[in-house]
């Protein structure tokens, strides 16, 4: 009897795509799950069988056990694939999977406990023989012990959460006076992501490269590593752009970082996908960061330097076969670069952004993991991450440049993203070189300006306004010049600023979708979406305001505090009728698994409060009113 014929995929989006693909091509049935925010999504088409199993909410449905358990019973699914988030890092899922006679795909349930605990897995990792970082790592979590053992560590430290990753419950503490609310933060932001608050502290390693390697194990005692991946390009502890090999690797290196992998996964007697996170110094010393017991987001580029299908690896292990290839059989070949398309505005302090899929055209020539559909909606519940753009190249140049023109070309519309910032990382000369740290984005983009619109641009948006207005008074125009001895002047609003614009001779042609047009001599195409006086073009959000009378939005010294993305309210520090301070907190937002504290803008008194804790709430929602 084959081990299972079945898979139930306990994720969504990117990652349940990703494994539909290789496990529909290898002869599986699949089987999705989906919330009420993801009935229509990608995930859940592309599957043999789905099952709704709860609200949107991801406690209420994706970290759902029995939800989840109750669909495999349903569609007779016989394995399940946890993806890469959400369940795959949860011993007690695991567990429960085996107690259903489920197979997990994964490792075992003691792998995943030790490794999943940070404190517990740094514990194990030093009795391995395995270089760590200075820190603290004990069981007493009280603010008292944990304030001691940071004097002692010295600051600048880091908080994490002992069950964390994805930067959620991490913190860089400069100065002991910001330790208190760091540790309040980083608890409450544990306690909602992963479901414990337990922290350790470690030294901070200032401007380090962070460097993975990638591990398989199988059942039959054999453990192999497959190369490693530079992750230093990171903004809020967020991995934005990976790449394999890492740019300053050396042989000797690559085997002493390969060798203190396997020590951390022959400690666990590992089998499946697993990644062993170090930090590297400019002087060549590494240190054991964390290992995760999944596959991670960025196994793509390892999978085109090595020419392997790492699902399929899973599969197979998982059906209790022994590892494809030794050791000394694994080669890397070429160079492939991977950057995270995340829906946030890089320039609002990376705050992630919620709005429907209006336009998604991938480009050419590349791969790209994604579970958009046009028409979809990027909800609040869920991580910002959209997709990831993946290219490979004989040399690092060759897929930096396939890479950069793939993210230029990429077509998204309708929520903003952060296209512009991925595309000035490719080019920054010191990406460029391979000379960089976790600290580049912090030293040489702490300050991202707001995306201004071009001339041409706002050109070309008073055009297609223009256009648009004739062609509803059946006066279709391809070519045309306004001949009246009055110009026509657009007020268009783009970020809350108003710009006039005259109509001038501008050869356009549209298809609904595109627009052709010719400026300077030079004919460009470009995608866009028009509906009613909103215009969406690449980076840019343009509100026709030609007809109506101007207002001002209320800003942040208005008293009016508003929320900035769609969210939850987790946390109400004031009440009405208390005196508040300019800067002082208010409320605290959740959203896609990030909290962002809300401050006052002036001194007052609260006047109203227009939420409670719980509330569910829209971009620009007020919330509060200070008088």
């Amino acid at each position: 009897m084959p081990a299972f014929s079945k898979i139930l995929i306990a994720n969504r989006g990117e990652i349940a795509c990703r494994i539909q693909r290789t496990a529909q091509a290898l002869g599986y049935r699949t089987v999705a799950v989906y919330s009420d925010a993801d009935t229509d999504a990608l995930h859940v088409q592309m599957a043999d069988e789905a099952v709704h199993i709860g609200p949107a909410p991801v406690h209420q449905s994706y970290l759902n056990t029995q939800a989840i358990l109750a669909a495999a019973q349903l569609t007779g699914a016989d394995a399940i694939h946890p993806g890469y988030g959400f369940l795959s890092e949860n011993p007690d899922f695991a567990r429960a999977c085996q107690q259903a006679t489920l197979t997990f795909i994964g490792p075992s349930v003691e792998a995943i406990e030790l490794m999943g605990s940070k404190r517990l897995s740094k514990l194990a990792m030093l009795d391995a023989g395995v270089p760590c970082i200075a820190g603290y790592q004990g069981s007493a979590q009280d603010d008292a012990t944990l304030q001691q053992e940071a004097e002692r560590i010295g600051f600048p430290l880091m908080i994490k959460a002992s069950a964390g990753g994805g930067g959620r419950g991490m913190r860089l503490v400069h100065q002991r006076e910001q330790l208190l609310e760091q540790l309040r933060t980083a608890r409450s932001e544990a306690m909602n992501a992963f479901g414990s608050d337990e922290l350790i502290l470690e030294q901070a390693l200032i401007d380090p490269r962070h460097v993975e390697v990638q591990l398989f194990g199988d059942r039959h005692g054999n453990l192999i590593y497959l190369g490693e991946r530079d992750c230093s390009i990171q903004r809020r502890h967020q991995k934005v752009i990976e790449e394999a090999p890492c740019p300053v690797m050396t042989a000797d290196l690559r085997q002493a970082m390969g060798e203190a992998a396997l020590k951390a996964g022959r400690a666990v007697n590992y089998v499946g996908a697993g990644t062993v996170e170090f930090l590297l110094d400019r002087n060549g010393q590494f240190y054991f960061l964390e290992m995760n017991t999944r596959l991670q987001v960025e196994h793509p580029v390892t999978e085109m330097i090595t020419g392997l299908d790492l699902v399929d690896w899973q599969l197979q292990i998982a059906a209790g076969q022994p590892l494809p290839l030794t050791q000394s059989q694994v080669t890397l070949t070429g160079h492939a670069m991977e950057v995270r398309l995340y829906a946030e505005e890089p320039a609002q302090g990376f705050l992630p952004q919620t709005g429907d899929v209006l336009r998604w055209e991938p480009a050419p020539g590349v791969r790209i993991d994604h579970g958009l559909l046009e028409g979809q909606t990027v909800s609040p519940f869920y991580d910002p991450m959209l997709g990831k753009i993946i290219a490979h190249g004989a040399s690092r140049e060759e897929a930096r440049r396939k890479l950069l023109r793939a993210v230029e070309d990429k077509v998204l519309l309708g929520v903003a993203t952060n296209q512009r910032l991925l595309i000035d990382l490719l080019k920054h000369p010191d990406f460029i070189a391979g000379d960089f740290s976790t600290g580049l984005i912090a030293e040489h983009f702490s300050v991202i300006p707001q995306h201004t619109a071009s001339a041409e641009q706002l050109s070309l948006a008073a055009a297609l306004f223009y256009q648009h207005s004739a062609n509803q008074h059946s006066h279709p125009l391809a070519r045309w010049r306004n001949t009246a001895s009055a110009p026509v002047i657009y007020r268009l609003e783009i970020n809350g600023q108003l710009h006039s614009v005259t109509i001038d001779d501008l050869p356009l042609t549209t298809d609904g979708r595109h627009a052709t047009f010719v400026i300077k001599g030079v004919r460009r195409r470009i995608a866009y979406h028009l509906d009613g006086n909103r215009l969406w073009l690449p980076g840019l959000t343009v509100t026709d305001r030609t007809q109506q009378v101007a207002s001002r939005p209320a800003d942040a010294s208005s008293g009016t505090v508003q929320a900035p993305m769609d969210g939850a309210i987790v946390d109400i520090r004031v009440c009405v009728g208390e005196s508040v301070s300019k800067g002082q907190l208010l409320l605290v937002l959740e959203a896609m698994k990030m909290e962002h504290p809300l401050k006052a803008g002036i001194n007052g008194t609260v006047k109203e409060l227009r939420v409670v804790t719980g509330d569910q709430v829209r971009n620009r929602q007020v919330l509060l009113e200070i008088e």
